[in-house]
């Protein structure tokens, strides 16, 4: 028994020693180390951030590509777009068919890229873009196609993007809402504002039961009756109560008697095809009110509007207004090129159409012009062509470059060519404004407009879109312009979506069964390109 109780001793004489040594140890330690050595370090800890305004990412940063003409209107068929060699059309209506076969045959259509890789593809293009470029007229048609190459090599990467439009109306009954009843009160809404940096090209439709500005009906002394859309059997003229509103700035309102004082002892050219000159009468019906105005004066023959012996009509019109010795012209130009017959003496003879040249009318009246507006695009098919017997020529002789050859290349080249040459004479004429007009798109459904193609919408649906993109739809036109003096007028994107406002079966001069989805009702979206004009110079 001694013995087992003095074993239970030493156990108990080791456990306490064990304890000892422990506690000795953690008191050791603890004068070394504060506890703050075993809390997680501050990078560990879990932060709480405060709620923040998200900021919309948009999802498109640059929307416009050199096709985005055409994929904007999806309704058009690439395979039918294709060129055709014994295509003979020569009618008002044929348009864009041809124009971009050569250069969007190859056109990448795969998905749209994410944001990131389009920040990276926009950085790069605007290192591109923002070299000044045709500052200078160019001296050789290689140069000049190497420009235009980069361009369609540029835009190639581009033609899967569409318009950036955005929904700001979900409710469509909430549509009567966007009524002019935006428009601020007093005088602000037509207040000029002087902002340079206005891009009015961004922006939405909307109702303003003040429009039109002038009476379709009533406008015939300036208004061709073949646009005149009160005087056909249409009755929905729902479009004619639309207004442009800029996003983030403001757009004077139209005034003929305020656009006269701005142009007093100056001209107003308009040259280019049959939407220049459908712009070209809803400016003078815009001046006039639609009203008959005996006291205007036709000046067309000090610019060289002749009815030619045997021929229809003069080369374009010119009127002006004695109160403010203002004149408002229009001449005819559907290429913006110069074009004259190859063997006077020869009724049939071909016409060299010179690339490189700009139409002789603005070489020899240009110092007269005080704004020009020019624009070009539906003419540039092979029915054209062939219809009416144009040869390209580039320095003088017949063009042998089959890259050039194509209906697009030749089109870009020739709208970079005279841009070029109108900047070159900026310097000459102090105080001239240009601007070239971007394309105004066409809206056949189902087919063009000679296999039954057709725009039947009568209803504005563009209220409540928002027009959103920094470029031009146009992607030539915004090239071309780049660098130089001469401005863009950039109305694609918005008459884009005014699909109702073309003349469409209601037309009195197209055959039976040909409806019209190029052209304009009057008055109508050409209005707006006006206003937008007005509000540039």
């Amino acid at each position: 028994m001694k013995r087992g109780a003095l074993r239970r001793r030493a156990r108990d004489i080791s456990v306490m020693l064990v304890v000892l040594v422990c506690a000795t140890v953690v008191i050791w330690t603890w004068g070394r180390t504060p506890t703050s050595a075993y809390l997680p370090p501050e990078s560990h800890y879990l932060k709480l951030q405060t709620e923040e305004k998200a900021e919309r990412i948009p999802t498109t940063l640059n929307t416009e590509s050199k096709d985005s003409y055409s994929s904007a209107t999806p309704f058009v068929n690439k395979e039918d777009s294709k060129e055709d060699s014994t295509d003979n059309k020569d009618t008002e209506e044929e348009e864009e068919k041809h124009v971009e076969e050569d250069i969007v045959s190859n056109t990448n259509q795969g998905k749209t890229p994410i944001i990131e890789e389009k920040k990276v593809e926009q950085v790069k293009r605007e290192v591109i873009v923002s070299e000044p470029k045709y500052q200078k007229t160019p001296t050789s048609e290689e140069t000049k196609l190497e420009q235009v190459k980069h361009e369609v090599a540029v835009g190639e990467g581009e033609a899967s993007k569409t318009t950036h439009i955005k929904e700001t109306i979900s409710d469509p009954e909430s549509n009567i809402l966007a009524t002019d009843e935006e428009r601020t009160d007093g005088g602000t809404s037509t207040a000029r504002i002087a902002n340079q940096a206005c891009n009015y090209a961004k922006g939405k439709w909307v109702v303003d039961n003040h429009r039109p500005l002038y009476s379709g009906s009533q406008c015939k002394q300036w208004l061709a009756s073949m646009w005149a859309c009160r005087l056909m059997q249409r009755t929905d003229f729902a479009f004619e109560r639309v207004r442009w509103q800029p996003k983030d700035c403001s757009m004077e309102e139209f005034e003929g008697s305020r656009f006269l004082r701005r142009m007093k002892n100056k001209t107003l050219a308009f040259v280019g095809d049959s939407l220049g000159r459908q712009q070209f009468q809803s400016m003078m019906c815009m001046i006039t009110g639609g009203k008959e105005r005996l006291d205007v004066l036709d000046v067309g023959p000090e610019f060289g509007f002749i009815t030619p012996e045997g021929g229809a009509r003069p080369g374009g019109w010119a009127y002006r207004f004695p109160e403010t010795n203002t004149t408002v012209l229009y001449h005819w130009s559907s290429t913006l090129c110069d074009i004259e017959p190859i063997n006077i003496t020869d009724p049939a003879t071909e016409h060299a159409m010179h690339l490189d040249r700009p139409p002789a009318f603005l070489r020899q009246y240009l110092h007269k012009i005080d704004v020009l507006v020019m624009n070009t695009g539906h003419h540039w098919n092979r029915g054209k062509l062939n219809g009416n017997r144009w040869v390209m020529h580039v320095n003088g002789v017949p063009n042998t470059n089959k890259k050039l050859a194509a209906l697009g290349n030749a089109k870009n080249f020739t709208i970079h060519s005279t841009v070029s040459w109108v900047n070159s004479q900026l310097p000459l004429h102090p105080g001239l404004k240009a601007f070239y007009r971007s394309l105004s798109p066409r809206h056949f459904v189902g087919g063009e407009w000679n296999t039954g193609g057709s725009c039947n919408n009568t209803t504005p649906m563009s209220i409540g879109k928002e027009v959103l993109q920094e470029e031009s739809s146009d992607y030539s036109a915004g090239r071309s312009v780049k660098g130089t003096g001469v401005k863009l007028l950039d109305i694609t994107a918005l008459s884009i979506i005014r699909d109702e406002g073309h003349i469409s079966r209601f037309s009195i001069s197209a055959s039976r069964g040909v409806q019209d989805c190029l052209h304009w009702c009057l008055p109508g979206v050409p209005d707006t390109w006006n206003e937008i004009l007005f509000a540039m110079i």
